[in-house]
């Protein structure tokens, strides 16, 4: 690892695309179910790269800076880990069902307001996102922020593993890929690999004291700081929906005025204070953290408000599973707005568990008297429902190009699979 180590020293960074090749860098021939990144390293030479990592020993070539180990996928996540070590810095780890991509931006955005911070790229955060994020570390960081994805068990552990967090927050604990993890408690066991690891560390755990899930597992023996409504080192008070959150904070002797957010959705709230709660924690100034959390404006389909000519959106297509389905729905119909329109889209990968979990979405739409569309065979699934249903975001279209909507508040939210983004065109 020591020489090649050395050799990542005198490349530009790593690229795991061929057709992404940057002058200098160093390409890692990943392989997967259909592609060899192995058959790509000679060209990667052409192109640029100084050097080339593979794991087949007919594309090795010395002479030409291409270097054989025995798996290089495992090679990406060791060097990663290798260069970790390099940097005694704050590495603070982000995990959760939901909320944590915007989590992972509030906390960089507010901890940017003071130092240089390197934060995991859009949703970049699993076996391969993980490894590529560290090794973007120079010199000049002095806070790195990774956000960890699982879909499986022991998927947290592994990037652990690698990035060695000595900071660590889990947004929340819910029904999520639960194809992957079986039920609720496969969920909850690999989510918990975070506390394990900072409390390996012996780091520092930032949580939601309002959230019982997550205070039951802290570890007895590791530093902690909380955030909440109440009896926390941060609380927060959600002032109002407009839809935009309206919110103010306060710690020891200080009170905020009220913040007015470029955010939706009551479920923002917490992630919200999270991020106060680690600018408080790495003395951040007040105002500043203030500063930051009133100008951060998401850009990508999360809790994304839209002003179309016709009606105002909330986009939040990204993803969906139970919990955050839930939370959205209950929001919404918090909004004071005399037209609103639900229009969701199937949640994925719930395995077993997705017929209930639809009906009882289903059943909450009616609870709360929303009106609407459900898009996707999963919704179509549920006998008497109230929302009519369409096979896919293109049917929806058709209808929309028919029926014209106009001043209504929508709140759109469904799995990325279903690509609900596209209705933005039509509405």
């Amino acid at each position: 690892m020591e020489n090649l180590y050395a050799c990542f020293k005198q490349s530009t960074g790593v690229s795991i695309d061929s057709r992404k090749i940057h002058e200098n860098c160093m390409f890692i021939a990943l392989k997967g179910p259909t592609f060899n990144g192995n058959e790509y390293a000679n060209e990667a030479i052409s192109k640029g790269a100084k050097f080339a990592i593979v794991d087949e020993l007919q594309y090795a070539d010395e002479s030409r800076g291409i270097y054989l180990v025995e798996n290089s996928l495992k090679f990406l996540q060791d060097l990663a880990c290798y260069h970790r070590k390099q940097f005694d810095i704050p590495v603070i780890g982000i995990t959760g069902s939901n909320g944590k991509t915007t989590t992972k931006e509030l906390i960089a955005t507010v901890l940017s307001q003071k130092y240089n911070v390197l934060a995991t790229v859009g949703n970049f955060n699993n076996h391969i996102g993980v490894p590529l994020t560290l090794l973007n570390l120079t010199q000049k960081h002095e806070i790195a922020v990774v956000e960890m994805g699982a879909n499986h068990f022991g998927d947290i552990k592994e990037l652990c593993d690698i990035a060695l967090p000595n900071y660590g927050i889990i947004t929340n604990i819910g029904k999520a890929h639960l194809e992957g993890f079986l039920n609720f408690e496969g969920v909850l066991q690999t989510k918990r690999e975070l506390y394990d690891a900072v409390e390996q560390n012996e780091g520092l755990l930032v949580f939601n004291n309002n959230d019982s899930v997550l205070v039951d597992i802290l570890p007895p023996n590791t530093m902690l700081m909380s955030y909440g409504i109440s009896d926390a080192t941060v609380t927060g008070k959600l002032e109002k929906l407009t839809p935009f959150i309206e919110l103010s904070w306060s710690t020891e002797a200080y009170k905020s005025p009220v913040i007015t957010t470029n955010l939706v959705g009551q479920y923002n709230f917490f992630n919200f204070l999270a991020a106060i709660a680690f600018g408080v924690l790495f003395g951040v100034e007040k105002e500043k953290i203030n500063h930051a959390v009133s100008s951060y404006t998401p850009n990508n389909k999360r809790s994304q408000v839209v002003k179309t000519n016709k009606n105002i959106l909330i986009m939040d297509c990204y993803n969906a599973n139970p919990t955050s389905m839930r939370s959205a729905l209950e929001s919404f119909a918090m909004i004071s707005h005399p037209n609103k329109l639900v229009i969701i889209g199937d949640m994925l990968e719930l395995g077993k568990e997705s017929k209930m979990e639809h009906e009882e979405i289903i059943r909450l739409v009616n609870q709360l008297d929303l009106k609407g569309f459900s898009v996707g065979a999963e919704f179509g699934q549920v006998v008497d429902a109230s929302l009519t249903n369409y096979s896919s975001a293109s049917a929806v279209i058709e209808m929309l190009k028919e029926n014209h909507l106009q001043d209504y508040l929508v709140l759109l939210k469904g799995s990325r699979g279903i690509g609900l983004e596209v209705l933005e065109e039509f509405l």
